[in-house]
């Protein structure tokens, strides 16, 4: 536990940073899913249109520090080719 006063301090700023890359993460997760599900369905407009959306928040949270830069990349171009392959 927490003792001196700086280190409460800390524990304070860690669990609001926690919060709010908690609710990034989800949205961020939220976009994926609607890709994925646009998929399964078998709808490639749909999942065109999920992924074009998806792709900008993939890369938010790169800058937000939640995802590494090269996660991001290797999640839009594997959603990417999927929907794709969906098209052909």
């Amino acid at each position: 536990m927490a003792n001196s006063p700086s280190s409460k301090k800390r524990a304070r700023q860690t669990e609001r940073r926690t919060a709010v890359n908690k609710a990034r993460r989800s949205r961020m997760r939220t976009f994926v899913r609607k890709v994925e599900e646009a998929l399964s369905s078998g709808d490639q407009a749909a999942a065109a249109e999920a992924l074009r959306l998806a792709q900008p928040e993939i890369m938010r949270s790169v800058s937000k520090g939640i995802l590494h830069k090269r996660t991001a990349s290797r999640k839009v171009s594997r959603l990417a080719g999927r929907v794709k392959a969906l098209g052909a």
